[in-house]
């Protein structure tokens, strides 16, 4: 039997998402493994951390999700920082692959440069001698 793998991918943000696996770890493991668990790893990639949990059916994973630890500890996380989908996740090769985002830079506009200030001709001034009267 096959197992439906699930990922939760935290990614690092104000603190590095270590802190938040390392605070995490034990309890979801222990949720995950009394909850019908078959398989699980912690995997650290350059962007965070993937916890991978394979359950034997899509059942087992809802009633997992459902804990209070489990809610807890995604909680915890920023909402920019958390990734919760089925498959396995970071490099892993999931079942959707990550799309790329635009590339630095991409369609900007040239910075403005301002415009040198034009050269105007004017007849040379004359110096002003004190009391002479033109």
């Amino acid at each position: 039997m096959e197992l439906q793998w699930w990922s939760i991918e935290v990614r690092d943000g104000e603190y590095p998402a270590r802190l938040w696996r390392d605070a995490h770890s034990a309890a979801l493991i222990e949720a995950a493994v009394t909850h019908g668990a078959r398989d699980w790893s912690w995997r650290s990639e350059n962007f965070g951390v993937v916890f991978e949990i394979g359950f034997d059916d899509a059942g087992d994973w809802a009633r997992f999700r459902e804990l209070p630890v489990v809610t807890a500890a995604l909680d915890a996380v920023a909402p920019d920082s958390l990734y919760v989908y089925r498959g396995r996740g970071g490099s892993a090769g999931a079942v959707h692959p990550r799309r790329r985002g635009p590339l630095p830079a991409t369609g900007a506009a040239a910075i403005p440069i301002e415009p040198e200030p034009p050269i105007v001709a004017r007849p040379p001034l004359e110096p002003i001698v004190p009391g002479l009267v033109a």
